[in-house]
């Protein structure tokens, strides 16, 4: 048997159109996609298939639509019999894994998501947090501008570490942009502005961390059945109680993206991207290009890997 990990995509790879091939074209699919709009309470299906697109990249519609997506498409991928070996997600993406590992039910998994991007935007002042992708400059370089900069008195943190050579930093709007400018006479080949709503994964995020945990308690969270490697840590995580911390501390940290892949890498045949996007499948290949990688969105796409995986 073919042994594959299952990866999340998170914010930032919601598109209008997602998940609705599958919609279109399975019963389950469709049933489980009405029965999530009832709970969210929103037109979350008008968001994802019609638009408009800044409708659908506000946090609180963003995570709870690409959680659905990737945990329609999960449903998919069971049913025709894939049984992946462990799973990982990026921020947002760690609770598409964790529903996949069966330790949160989809409902609870929704209801969460969209309290944590409430809270999120409403953590920080609109327009202050900023955050930029910075390509072609080694993490020790970059954690030690942050840290100058921040000692000035602006918050700057790494956020993502998501492949050798692509790091995220975050914070306030000012730091970002004096750290940006750092960075490049630092060595930095490009440092890009992200068209984010807040400092996510920064300090500043710890307001919104303490509010998410109460609603967290009240959450029923179940041992994992498969190892789900957390942001956090990078490790893989399978009780309850690790699984209740390390996503009350996610909002505030960075995640460990590249470290978690580089802890997997050997224990599968492939990586296997199941939801919107194919963003997290082309950092894995640029961290090993012979590695199988697979990016499951669409009926097509489905396709493609079942003749891999079962042939």
């Amino acid at each position: 048997m073919k042994r594959v990990a299952f990866v999340y995509p998170g914010q930032g790879s919601q598109d209008v159109g997602m998940g609705k091939a599958f919609y279109d074209n399975n019963q389950d699919v469709r049933k489980f996609v009405d029965e999530a709009e009832d709970i969210l309470r929103v037109p979350i299906k008008t968001f994802m298939f019609e638009g408009p697109q800044d409708q659908l990249t506000k946090t609180e519609h963003a995570q709870p639509a690409l959680l659905l997506t990737s945990a329609a498409i999960t449903r998919v991928l069971q049913h025709e019999g894939v049984k992946p070996t462990m799973a990982a997600g990026h921020s947002l993406g760690e609770y598409s894994a964790l529903v996949c590992a069966g330790a949160l039910e989809p409902a609870v998994a929704l209801r969460l998501v969209q309290t944590r991007g409430q809270l999120m935007e409403e953590a920080y002042p609109s327009g202050k947090g900023a955050m930029a992708a910075v390509l072609g400059l080694d993490d020790g370089t970059i954690e030690k501008v942050a840290a100058e900069v921040s000692e000035k008195g602006e918050t700057v943190d790494v956020a993502n570490f998501n492949c050798p050579g692509q790091i995220v930093i975050s914070g306030t709007k000012a730091g970002v942009e004096e750290a940006s400018r750092r960075l490049k006479e630092s060595g930095a080949k490009r440092v890009i502005p992200l068209n984010v709503s807040g400092p996510f994964h920064s300090r500043l995020m710890e307001p919104a961390s303490e509010k998410f945990a109460v609603h967290l308690r009240e959450a029923v969270i179940n041992r994992a059945e498969i190892p789900v490697y957390a942001n956090v840590t990078a490790q893989p995580v399978e009780t309850p109680d690790e699984i209740y911390d390390l996503l009350v501390k996610q909002i505030y940290s960075p995640v460990r993206f590249s470290e978690s892949i580089e802890h997997m890498m050997d224990e599968v045949d492939a990586f296997v991207e199941v939801g919107n996007g194919k963003v997290l499948s082309g950092l894995i290949r640029k961290m090993n290009r012979r590695k199988k990688t697979f990016a499951v969105q669409d009926p097509e796409s489905l396709q493609e890997f079942l003749e891999w995986y079962k042939g």
